[in-house]
């Protein structure tokens, strides 16, 4: 393997080297130790330029002209950025090695390569998701809206626009088979809205007197996503490799910066989920719940992390605080969701329910070619037994896990969450592949979770108890006093070299 921006051995992790010798027998274990062994500016290079492959197959092989215009605009700024994070990172190797070999010390350059990544980022930031996105916006003022946004952002904006004027976004469109709603100049599906009604607040804008290119709902969705991300990671301390990679996930990387271009409705439910997980992680269950019960009135997919979340609320004393974490959710979730769906039931359920699982008799641009689209697409008679089949042992092999092995934590339920969802957007009939962006947050806010400081170990007991204790948040009390000896508290993983 190439040595490109590794770290030095002096460097290395050794509970990580004895887990890559131990898990030797994977075939993918000596990429994923390549990986794990690059340094911070290392790691930017590989992912900008695995970034850059990915927006240069969009740009050629996507389906859709509008991803293939994403790719085209991406492709470039991804490169430059994993060149110039890519020299950076030669560099430092390099330099480190010179001075080991004459006997010097390392000197630490961290103000420049601090400076080298965060350009590296505003590249990105610009080049993949803001000017992208701007063009598309204006693109779709001047000419057919069709060819420049997802029909997503237009069925939100005509929902946000019946709200704004006391009508109800939720119609009966199907009954029996039979299409009640006959408009020729939209597709049958855009006529459905699938969404909670939450979602509406991004569409008032289109019913804003305003220039229209500043009314289009994904500008919406990129500030809500950008402002809410940055708090969220604000608060989790130390600041780790993890928490930077959690940020590129969700605003830089193509995860983020293709649905933020082209759609995007997704990206405010990921960015309040991750709030949410934030708060459970500080142990603000009230916060938690605001912020969860948020995102679960915009669309259901914030539902699973809504639930396994119960498991994990604590207060500041290590106590369970289900009720304030309830409060939260449901200070939003009724007020929000309950009075739309109880005055017009057969429409909401129609809309919500039936026609994302199929069942509306109206076909979803949904359909990626994932295995339980696959298979009921080949057997169309399954598609209810199919349905109801995976239900129920999903649920049975969910109550197992939980009863069995429940979530203790915020990373607990973070990766627990992302592997349901993961094999739920799998098995789905009717579903998109953008969908796995949100298994792929969760893993690695997971990671990064398990990385934070203990808020409670840290602010609440930063001298111990009265017994000289210091209690950490798996509830175990270590002795602080030691043959007489008070040694410093340390927080954090002492094991980890700086530059993760």
């Amino acid at each position: 393997m190439p040595t490109w921006g590794a770290m030095p051995p002096s460097e290395a992790h050794p509970v990580r080297a004895e887990v890559a010798v131990g898990a030797g027998h994977w075939p993918w274990s000596g990429a994923i130790g390549w990986v794990r062994a690059l340094s911070a500016e290392g790691r930017d290079a590989f992912l900008y330029t695995a970034s850059a492959v990915f927006a240069a197959v969009t740009a050629f092989g996507a389906g859709i002209p509008l991803y293939r215009q994403w790719g085209q605009m991406a492709a470039v700024p991804y490169a430059v950025a994993a060149l110039l994070m890519g020299v950076v990172a030669i560099r430092i190797r390099r330099t480190a090695a010179a001075q080991e070999d004459t006997g010097g010390t390392p000197r630490s350059r961290g103000r420049g390569r601090k400076a080298a990544r965060i350009v590296a980022f505003a590249i990105v930031l610009f080049g993949a998701t803001i000017v992208p996105l701007a063009l598309e916006v204006i693109w779709r003022s001047e000419g057919n809206a069709a060819l420049h946004v997802q029909p997503e952002v237009l069925v939100v904006e005509r929902a946000g626009v019946l709200a704004a004027h006391g009508k109800d976004p939720y119609r009966v469109i199907d009954r029996n088979g039979h299409i009640l709603i006959h408009q020729s100049a939209v597709p049958v599906y855009e006529l459905y809205y699938p969404y909670l009604p939450g979602m509406v607040v991004f569409g008032f804008s289109s019913v804003s007197k305003v220039e229209a290119r500043l009314t289009d709902a994904r500008i919406q969705f990129l500030i809500v996503t950008v402002l809410v991300t940055l708090f969220a990671l604000s608060r989790l301390r130390p600041s780790t490799d993890a928490r930077t990679r959690a940020l590129q996930v969700l605003t830089v990387l193509p995860s983020a910066a293709l649905p933020l271009a082209t759609g995007g409705d997704d990206m405010p439910v990921v960015a309040l989920m991750l709030l949410g997980l934030v708060a459970l992680q500080r142990r603000r269950p009230l916060l938690a719940g605001l912020a969860l019960g948020a995102a679960s009135t915009l669309k259901f997919t914030a539902w699973p992390l809504v639930v396994f979340a119960l498991w994990a609320a604590t207060d500041r004393a290590h106590r369970r605080a289900i009720r304030w974490y309830l409060l939260g959710v449901l200070a939003l979730v009724v007020p929000v969701i309950v009075p739309v769906a109880l005055s017009n039931p057969s429409a909401f359920i129609d809309n919500v329910v039936r026609y994302p699982l199929g069942l509306a008799g109206v076909s979803s641009p949904a359909a990626s070619a994932l295995p339980g689209h696959i298979l009921v697409s080949a057997f169309p008679g399954l598609h209810r037994p199919y349905l109801v089949t995976v239900g129920v042992i999903g649920l049975a092999v969910l109550v197992r896990r939980l009863v069995r092995r429940p979530p203790r934590d915020a990373a607990a339920v973070s990766a627990l969450t992302g592997w349901v969802m993961l094999v739920a957007i799998l098995l789905a009939p009717a579903t998109r592949i953008g969908y796995l962006l949100y298994p792929i947050n969760l893993f690695v806010w997971a990671w990064m979770l398990r990385r934070a400081e203990d808020p409670v170990a840290v602010v609440d007991h930063p001298v111990g108890d009265r017994a000289g204790r210091i209690q950490l948040s798996s509830g175990t009390s270590y002795s602080s006093i030691e043959n007489g000896v008070t040694p410093a508290l340390v927080v954090g993983e002492t094991t980890t070299p700086t530059s993760q």
